[in-house]
């Protein structure tokens, strides 16, 4: 999402003209009309962190701006989490010592 597009959702959150849809953590929150556009019912109007997030992106923007990279071409990066590799699972030695019991019959 380019950060004018960000800046003016944003923008429109605060104003109670888009919502936020709540896909995950969603218990307890009402429906409304306007989350119909993403495919959901659910959804609210976080003031405060959208304003907090659009602090942020004026941050960003000026940021930019002072490194003189293009403002215009500025895309919102979000890198991919990395998956968690399983860890072991810990046995107790008695059971260690049934296992290795159990292979050799």
């Amino acid at each position: 999402m380019h950060i004018w597009n960000a800046t003016k959702y944003l923008k429109d959150v605060t104003l109670k003209k888009q919502c936020v849809p709540f896909h995950h953590y969603n218990g307890g929150v009402g429906r409304c009309a306007q989350a119909k556009q993403w495919g959901w019912t659910q959804g609210r109007w976080p003031k405060k962190s959208a304003e907090f997030l659009l602090h942020m992106l004026k941050n960003a923007e000026s940021n930019a701006e002072l490194k003189g990279l293009d403002v215009d071409s500025l895309e919102q990066i979000v890198p991919k989490p990395e998956e968690e590799v399983a860890q072991k699972k810990k046995l107790s030695q008695k059971k260690l010592k049934m296992q290795k019991l159990m292979a050799r019959e």
